[in-house]
C-alpha cells in the first residue's frame, strides 16, 4: 500500500491534497512525506508521517495490520 493511501484512509489527508503534492513532486526529488510537512503547508505531523511509513512497512513484509 502506498503511504498516500495509508494517509487517506487515517483521514490524515484529502485525496485532492495527495494529487496535489504528487504533482509537485514530480518537478522535485523530495519524497512526498517530506513535501507534505514543509512549513508552508504542514498538512501532516511527524508523528503521522512514521506511524504511516511504519505501516507501509509492515504490509510490506506480509504482516496485516488492524487500525
Amino acid at each position: 500500500m502506498k503511504i498516500g493511501e495509508i494517509l487517506i484512509r487515517r483521514q490524515l489527508i484529502s485525496s485532492a491534497q495527495l494529487k496535489e503534492v504528487i504533482e509537485i513532486q514530480t518537478a522535485s526529488s523530495q519524497k512526498l512525506g517530506e513535501l507534505m510537512m514543509f512549513k508552508d503547508w504542514i498538512w501532516i505531523e511527524k508523528k503521522d508521517l512514521e506511524a504511516a511509513l511504519k505501516k507501509q512497512y509492515w504490509r510490506k513484509n506480509g504482516y496485516w495490520i488492524i487500525d
